[in-house]
């Protein structure tokens, strides 16, 4: 269970997922040199807009995609918060596949594996192309794994615990918050 699992805090304090017990959870890996860095401003607003109402968001930076993530964990939230003005809690950063990948994420892909790149627009299209062709290179079979393809994966739980929803960095964030709100 989703519960039974902790992440350390920017600040090294360890956060026992079971403080989050009857509050919907957004996790996310964040890296804040890639192109699909300026999602972390409907993240915030999703934040702001539903954190009263039991949003609790964890973003994890990692950078084991392109190395798009390389600054110290106080480097990367001066960033969030100097650009996107971010307020949701921060972990220090981490893997999130391989033999170093956070046991939450080791269960989170348990729950939800890969289910293939969305695109919206012209800009998602091109998006996933270039994505499955980079994520193609390193991992001839990454089409078969639950691995985490690249930066601002999102995983949604519900207020019982339960991981409800995968979203791939390619998908609209419309989406993304229309299932947070439906959960809520």
């Amino acid at each position: 269970m989703i519960y039974d699992y902790s992440v350390t805090k920017s600040n090294g304090e360890e956060l026992k997922l079971a403080e989050y017990k009857g509050k919907v959870i957004m996790i996310v890996n964040t890296a804040t040199g890639c192109g699909f860095t300026p999602q972390y401003a409907p993240i915030e607003q999703m934040y702001l807009d539903y954190h009263d109402k039991g949003l609790e968001i964890l973003d994890i930076p990692c950078n084991q995609f392109g190395g798009q993530a390389p600054g110290s964990d106080e480097e990367i939230h001066e960033f969030c918060t100097i650009h996107y003005n971010t307020t949701f809690p921060q972990m220090k950063k981490a893997d999130v596949n391989g033999e170093n990948e956070l046991p939450l994420y080791t269960f989170l892909k348990s729950q939800k594996g890969f289910e293939g790149f969305k695109s919206h627009g012209v800009k998602g299209f091109v998006a996933k192309g270039v994505l499955e062709r980079v994520v193609a290179k390193s991992d001839p079979n990454w089409e078969k794994t639950p691995d985490i393809k690249w930066n601002f994966t999102k995983f949604i739980v519900d207020r019982e615990g339960n991981v409800v929803a995968r979203f791939e960095p390619t998908t609209d964030m419309k989406d993304v918050e229309a299932c947070v709100r439906a959960l809520l």
